[in-house]
């Protein structure tokens, strides 16, 4: 027989990734506190989610501002993992950026004093590792690799901006709290009805994206695969730093038209990439760190 498993806390639920690692902690037999943030109108994701808590009793909504302290420790209460999947839905700009960043720090904090809180699993980005003024030096780009912040400002990669320094900000707080976390740079994010539930994130993650093909760093990850391995990191003791996180670096013409056509009709035309034929760029993104995660893994 399984042991009873902890409770953990998806903050904010309400995310297209979010919502992702919710069902997938759903169907582990995990307790789950989704805490979501209410801007507007409801979401299709959030009517989904209260959908979901009148039948499933293994679920709990909270109500969450990342700016009222209070009101994450509440949703905290009794989790022993913290699933941080932070995202703007209306996309980025210098404003945000620092809303996340302080989101980000206010969430760390919250989960230092949570007595039962085991580990924090951060989502981040591939996008806080690969910008920088000469992005075609490095050989390699992996999990000790970081996005040049002055560089993301003059180009106004601002969600890149926001998740290089909100995961910074994370791993400050988090080692001087002595606290255990992990974090997962994802790709470009590809799933079910994506271009439909993500849109402005897809967008800002996009900017630069001619750039990021030709210099063999445009990266995809699938949703549900995402998931899976944001509760491995929490399950796996072992787990340890950052985490590069992709199924496909897409680094031909060809793929570039597919990735076009799956995220339709966001991008309604062939992206502008000045490549000639079946040109194939240079892969440079590695993922040892993941392999070893999820060997085994089919």
């Amino acid at each position: 027989m399984d042991h009873e498993k902890p409770a953990a806390c998806v903050l904010d639920a309400s995310t297209y990734v979010g919502f992702w690692i919710l069902k997938g902690l759903l169907n582990r037999g995990y307790t789950v506190h989704a805490s979501i943030q209410i801007k507007g109108s409801e979401t299709d994701i959030v009517k989904k989610i209260k959908e979901m808590e009148r039948v499933e009793e293994r679920l709990s909504v909270f109500s969450v501002d990342t700016l009222d302290y209070h009101s994450i420790l509440v949703a905290l209460k009794g989790c022993s993992a913290l699933f941080c999947c932070l995202d703007c839905p209306d996309g980025y700009d210098d404003l945000i950026v620092d809303l996340e960043v302080r989101g980000a720090i206010n969430v760390v904090e919250a989960c230092a004093q949570t007595d039962s809180m085991q580990k924090i699993v951060f989502t981040s980005s591939l996008t806080a590792a690969i910008w920088r003024e000469n992005i075609c030096s490095q050989t390699d780009v992996d999990e000790r690799c970081w996005s040049d912040q002055d560089f993301c400002r003059k180009m106004k990669l601002w969600y890149a901006l926001a998740k290089t320094l909100s995961e910074q900000a994370a791993w400050a707080l988090a080692m001087d709290r002595m606290l255990n976390m992990v974090s997962v740079n994802a790709g470009l994010v590809v799933g079910p009805a994506v271009a439909q539930q993500n849109p402005c994130s897809t967008m800002s993650y996009l900017k630069g994206a001619a750039e990021m093909f030709e210099n063999g760093v445009l990266a995809v990850v699938d949703v549900k695969f995402l998931a899976d391995v944001h509760i491995r990191a929490f399950e796996d003791s072992s787990t340890i730093g950052r985490y590069f996180c992709f199924n496909q670096i897409v680094h031909t013409e060809e793929e570039a038209v597919k990735l076009v056509e799956t995220l339709s009709p966001l991008l309604s035309s062939q992206p502008k990439y000045e490549c000639q034929g079946s040109e194939a760029y240079a892969e440079r993104l590695r993922t040892k760190k993941l392999n070893k995660l999820v060997e085994g893994t089919a």
